[in-house]
């Protein structure tokens, strides 16, 4: 029991389910033929932009980030709730883990974009 405690804290504070999850989003976003070399270049990208050297890969484009926030924001009044967007967090496996949110709040769309 106490090692697989410490098994979960090292996965925890090296965040490896949050890139696990995020690795998995990215090849099904962009299901690449071939996908070992896809997250070897993910993973050279997350380094170079750990080292200031290049950006972090991006799952999705500011277009599709719109057209997702219009598909939550059906009335068009500019905002989605807190729920709505932690539930797409989920669904783009992405965590929600620390969101700073009430229930109560409204997520703009570059709030959205920001964070996504």
């Amino acid at each position: 029991a106490a090692r697989e405690e410490e098994s979960r804290e090292y996965l925890r504070r090296h965040r490896i389910d949050r890139l696990l999850r995020r690795l998995c989003a990215l090849l099904l976003h962009h299901r690449p033929e071939r996908p070992r070399e896809f997250l070897i270049e993910v993973l050279e990208r997350v380094k170079a932009g750990r080292e200031a050297k290049g950006g972090y890969p991006d799952l999705m484009d500011e277009a599709n980030l719109g057209a997702m926030f219009s598909l939550l924001d059906v009335v068009g009044q500019g905002h989605i709730t807190a729920v709505q967007y932690r539930e797409a967090l989920k669904t783009l496996g992405l965590s929600t883990e620390g969101l700073q949110c009430g229930d109560d709040a409204s997520v703009t769309l570059d709030v959205f974009k920001e964070e996504v």
